[in-house]
């Protein structure tokens, strides 16, 4: 397949920018970014106006929760963990699982998110958990299924838990992802030192380093978090590494974040979430950038605020642009801006890195997997366009997305969803949604 004549961002510094140029893919693969290639057999994706960049990476989704969406952003935080990780959350059933991960990642793959993390901390039974994976093979999305814990006795595992992971997580790894070579990933969505005793979250990180997976904390979130410094008691531990990704890390101190940095732990930011959640402390870009953490970027939950990688990525640049520019930074080493271009990373090179893929996704590169976004440059909200990142940083949105490539395979072509039944999808949305609200 030749992609010819877009203008390709291809995030790879060795390779750069094209104003014109042509995309050859061979397989799953990409095998040449070029400014022309003569290629006669290939099937030829006319790609002038249009511009094309690699699949967005999305590092923390709740995707479970998506059949709720934009309900809990209006109201005091509170109620949403004490509804979502309380009562609603025990009584979803295996089917609304699977409903609300596959709304979540079909809409996700119709914005340009390529390859997501599932967040999922619905894990009340192995059917629960099978079903989330099975949502994201039906979806066919590259994901990352990070493997949670129950709501059931929701408190005893969120609350100085003496519990350990739930050892399900071994029959997922010997059953659905026995190999890493492929679409599908596990990671564990590890609860640390804010959640769990210390002889547990111990344990738990250890368990995901014997199943060689990835392990993704939510860390620093909210003032009372601040006391527990959960990174400094996994330094003192020796168990910070690259294999570890933290989530939000707003209220962790200043060499916690460079504990992280010095280990290279991921972060990921949920910014339009962040900025949502009232108390969940300030959004900690500056300090990130100043230790040397380059972020990725999530949906976080569509509960309360909005999944598309457009949305985050406009907020992360405008947000950085008015606290630095406002006098809000304490960090004297921090950077005085943000340029376009590292909005752009942290939605691609960085979540790729984060999530344990950037050997195979996050830039047009040769070799790597067939992550493909194609952007009508054309649309009257973006046309002319005049600086390609900027256009879409700053503009551009799902509906501008024409195709989406995953491993080559076109799951988006012309503006629509290509093998997915959308009426039926919503409608499967909105009963789950009435169960779930006990609105039957």
């Amino acid at each position: 397949m030749l992609l010819s004549g877009g203008w390709i961002v291809s995030m790879d510094e060795a390779i750069g920018d094209l104003h014109e140029g042509d995309l050859l893919v061979e397989g799953e693969r990409i095998v040449a970014v070029a400014p022309r290639i003569d290629a006669a057999d290939a099937e030829r994706v006319d790609a002038r106006g249009m511009i094309v960049l690699p699949g967005f990476v999305d590092t923390h989704r709740h995707t479970w929760q998506s059949c709720v969406r934009h309900r809990y952003a209006d109201i005091d935080p509170q109620i949403y963990f004490a509804e979502m990780l309380g009562a609603k959350g025990a009584a979803f059933r295996p089917e609304d699982v699977y409903t609300g991960t596959l709304l979540g990642a079909v809409s996700a793959l119709e914005g340009g998110i390529t390859t997501m993390l599932d967040w999922s901390h619905v894990q009340n039974s192995p059917e629960h958990a099978d079903a989330a994976i099975l949502a994201l093979r039906d979806a066919n999305i590259r994901g990352v299924f990070a493997h949670g814990w129950p709501l059931v006795d929701g408190g005893s595992w969120m609350f100085d838990s003496r519990r350990g992971h739930p050892p399900d997580i071994r029959r997922l790894r010997e059953r659905f992802f026995s190999s890493d070579d492929q679409l599908l990933t596990l990671a564990m969505a590890a609860r640390g030192p804010e959640m769990a005793q210390r002889d547990v979250w111990l344990a738990d990180l250890r368990l995901a380093r014997e199943l060689a997976i990835r392990s993704s904390i939510h860390m620093g979130a909210y003032a009372r978090n601040a006391p527990v410094r959960a990174i400094a008691q996994m330094h003192a531990a020796s168990m910070l590494g690259e294999d570890l990704t933290f989530v939000h890390c707003c209220f962790s101190g200043a060499d916690e974040i460079a504990m992280m940095a010095d280990a290279g732990v991921s972060a990921s930011l949920g910014v339009h979430c962040e900025l949502n959640a009232q108390g969940i402390g300030d959004i900690p870009l500056d300090r990130l950038l100043a230790a040397g953490v380059r972020p990725s970027l999530s949906g976080d939950t569509e509960t309360k605020c909005s999944g598309d990688m457009f949305t985050q990525m406009r907020h992360t640049f405008a947000y950085y642009r008015s606290w630095m520019g406002g006098g809000h930074s304490r960090v004297p080493n921090a950077p005085a801006t943000l340029t376009l271009r590292e909005v752009l990373e942290f939605a691609t090179v960085a979540g790729a890195r984060a999530n344990g893929l950037h050997h195979k996704v996050g830039s047009l590169t040769p070799g790597k997997q067939a992550d493909i976004v194609m952007i009508r440059g054309d649309d009257l909200n973006l046309a002319p366009v005049s600086d390609a990142i900027g256009a879409v940083v700053l503009a551009a949105h799902p509906g501008n997305v024409d195709s989406v490539f995953v491993a080559g395979r076109a799951v988006k072509r012309h503006g629509r969803m290509v093998g997915i039944d959308l009426e039926r999808l919503r409608q499967r949305a909105r009963a789950s949604q009435r169960y779930v609200l006990g609105l039957r």
